[in-house]
């Protein structure tokens, strides 16, 4: 037997046949044949001639800010090298890198200062101590001269070596000394113009030390010698009323109502004396020149440290005499109280 068949069919459309039409559905228009496409038209792109040269893709210019607009720097971040993660830190994030800090001590401008300052605070530091020296000594030495010559004196010192190197070691180069003028122990109206060298404060059981050299200008007034006679000189020297000077003949004239002494100051031994050369009145010359040497014998007698005179001079305003010792020793304190400090 032959079996028939049934070839597929598709879906059928209402009012086919076999399908019954519904009626609640408007039949659709039927859109009749379809049109045909209008043709299409082929464009050629132009060809360029074979010699012609090759253009250059011009890239547009970038936009140029406002002027007020502030400039930015571009800042490149440095690359690092990738480095293989490590176990367990994946999700870590690397440490930032940090700036090298560079020593102040490779710093030129940071040494030098630092120098700078050191020198600064050792240079105030040692002037510092050179005048707190300077202070110290001078008024120990002021004190000293004034007890010595019993009047007002200033001292002053040298600058070579400094005075703190000086006071360290206890060796003086070179100090000065002037007094007021006042008086000089008991000669009245005398002023004394010092110089020292080489003092050495080296103390021994005998000494305090010793002075390399002393050298002394001694200024004696007129009407300083007229009170020194009068003061050292009782009775005899009261009678006193004036003296004048004669640097012709190098004299002196001491004048007491109707008598004159006429004197001459010389060096003797060291020791300054006045010698009688003529006088009017009734007093003999042998009684004048006792008197005299009395006198002079008491101030040489007051000159501490080995002081002698070495030349005397009669000026129109009185007498200037040199005095000077070397190698002398500082008397220990109970020779001569005035050297106590020392």
């Amino acid at each position: 037997m032959v079996g028939v068949t049934t070839p597929p069919q598709g879906p059928r459309r209402p009012g086919e046949r076999g399908e019954p039409a519904r009626r609640d559905v408007p039949p659709r228009p039927n859109p009749g044949p379809p049109r045909p496409e209008p043709p299409t038209q082929r464009f050629r792109a132009p060809q360029r001639p074979v010699d012609a040269a090759p253009t250059e893709r011009l890239r547009p210019p970038p936009p140029v800010p406002p002027a007020d607009a502030v400039p930015t720097e571009r800042i490149r971040v440095a690359q690092r090298p990738l480095e293989p993660p490590h176990l367990g830190s994946q999700d870590t994030p690397p440490p930032a890198l940090k700036k090298p800090r560079r020593s102040w001590l490779r710093d030129p401008l940071s040494l030098a200062l630092v120098a700078v300052i050191v020198v600064a605070v050792l240079v105030g530091g040692l002037a510092g101590g050179e005048l707190y020296a300077r202070h110290r000594v001078d008024a120990l030495l002021v004190e000293v001269a004034e007890c010595v010559v019993r009047d007002g004196a200033s001292v002053s010192f040298g600058v070579n070596p400094p005075f703190l190197w000086q006071h360290v070691t206890g060796h003086y180069t070179n100090i000065s000394v002037v007094t007021e003028g006042d008086n000089v122990q008991d000669a009245k109206g005398m002023k004394a113009d010092v110089s020292v060298s080489d003092v050495r404060l080296l103390g021994t059981s005998d000494s305090k030390g010793t002075i390399g050299s002393l050298d002394a200008t001694l200024t004696w007034t007129a009407a300083g010698i007229k009170d020194t006679v009068a003061a050292n000189l009782p009775g005899v020297g009261s009678l006193v009323t004036g003296v004048t000077t004669d640097p012709a003949a190098g004299t002196l004239n001491l004048e007491a109502g109707e008598i004159t002494v006429t004197a001459k100051p010389v060096v003797n031994d060291g020791d300054l004396g006045l010698e009688v050369v003529d006088v009017t009145g009734p007093l003999g010359r042998d009684t004048v020149q006792t008197a005299l040497d009395g006198l002079t014998a008491k101030l040489n007698a007051q000159y501490p440290l080995g002081i002698h005179a070495d030349s005397v001079e009669v000026t129109p305003t009185g007498v200037v005499g040199t005095f000077s010792t070397r190698n002398a020793s500082i008397p220990q304190d109970d020779a001569d109280p005035c050297f106590a400090r020392l």
